[in-house]
């Protein structure tokens, strides 16, 4: 904002620029200045080093105290204000400080898996053992989330809603900590920092990723230890549990930060399947829709050993209901559009109109609808 004073408050602004009030106004020069109120003509009064001026009264409120800097001089000289430094923002703050700690579950699923074989584990302290359970109890089924209280329960779990419900008075908030995925990595995280002290394993990659909403839905398959773990140093697995348990604290709470600034929730939901882990990741928005008040958008990924990366969108509107899905294998479409006559049954006892059920193979283009631009930071 530029600022060009008229006039002296008390003399002509030409008698006073030649004096000795007016020496240290020179191009370029910063001034401290203030507002002193409107005077009877409607002009702001200000207070410009140490000469009191007049100017047109600016569109924007004035702080009380500020800077100008001197553009040009002369019988109506303009003088830039210097916008204040005001403190960034506490969840951009946050976001910046976890985006280069966060990874996905998928190698913390396997270091589980690892030390959960090997018989050396007995010799752990007694009290990080417990701590290692709960956290594969909290670990879902597909039978549980195959059911839509089953599934509730889990998105309300995943970590991404911990802190609201903990504020929630009526809440039992030592069962809840026990049952929620953030709870029992924030129990581990506690345990493993006063054990191995400073022996965190670093995070690998330099460059770093976005936050999930703007990476879109994008399956996640098991992921296979290096061969160096695989013996019998249990040391060293939980030197790099130690690190990746941070590493899945800072994906949940990135997740929590965006969910604060967009309308939509990105959950990632740990399974327990045949012969290891896998990861579902539920993106959910709402919409405002003028014909149907609300709408819903539920995306959906995992990839499964048997099936494949799996993709899927279900848009419901009021009553209706659109289902397309995506399968990269063709015999995995072929299994899916086999289950189309019972699913279609199924939801129409339910009272939906399905509208569309399709599944093509290939999986779609990641895309976001939440993505911005970000600077690729180094970790």
């Amino acid at each position: 904002m530029v600022i060009q004073p008229t006039s002296l408050a008390a003399l002509t602004w030409a008698g006073a620029a030649s004096g000795s009030a007016a020496e240290s106004w020179r191009i370029g020069t910063v001034l401290s200045a203030r507002p002193l109120g409107i005077n009877q003509d409607g002009m702001m009064v200000l207070q410009i080093g140490a000469l009191a001026v007049e100017a047109e009264a600016p569109r924007s409120q004035l702080p009380s105290q500020f800077q100008v800097r001197v553009l040009t001089l002369g019988a109506q000289p303009m003088l830039e204000v210097i916008a204040p430094h005001t403190p960034e923002p506490a969840i951009q703050v946050a976001m910046r400080e976890r985006l280069p700690q966060q990874n996905g579950y998928a190698p913390l699923l396997a270091t589980l898996d690892a030390l959960a074989q090997r018989p050396a584990l007995r010799q752990l302290p007694a009290y990080l053992r417990p701590a290692l359970a709960l956290l594969e109890h909290v670990v879902r089924t597909p039978t549980e989330i195959t059911r839509g209280e089953g599934l509730r329960e889990a998105i309300s779990r995943s970590g991404l809603f911990l802190e609201s419900q903990l504020a929630q008075s009526q809440l039992d908030m030592a069962a809840l900590s026990q049952e929620d995925w953030k709870g029992a990595l924030l129990r581990l995280a506690s345990l493993l920092d006063d054990y191995l002290p400073g022996r965190r394993a670093a995070t690998s990659g330099n460059e770093t990723p976005p936050p999930l909403q703007q990476r879109g839905l994008l399956p996640q398959p098991r992921i296979a230890l290096p061969p160096e773990l695989l013996n019998d140093d249990v040391d060293a697995l939980l030197i790099r549990l130690h690190g990746e348990v941070h590493a899945a604290l800072a994906r949940v709470e990135v997740a929590q930060l965006e969910a604060t600034t967009v309308a939509a929730w990105m959950i990632e939901i740990p399974l327990q399947g045949e012969g290891g882990r896998d990861i579902l990741q539920i993106q959910l928005q709402q919409h405002a829709d003028a014909e149907a008040g609300s709408a819903w958008t539920l995306g959906f990924t995992i990839d499964l050993p048997a099936l494949g990366p799996v993709q899927g969108e279900l848009q419901l509107r009021d009553l209706r209901l659109a289902v397309r899905l995506w399968a990269e294998r063709a015999s995995t479409v072929h299994k899916l559009e086999l289950l189309f006559g019972a699913l279609r049954q199924q939801l129409a006892a339910t009272g939906l109109i399905l509208d569309q059920l399709s599944c093509q193979q290939g999986l779609p283009h990641a895309s976001s609808p939440h993505s911005a631009i970000l600077l690729k930071t180094m970790a």
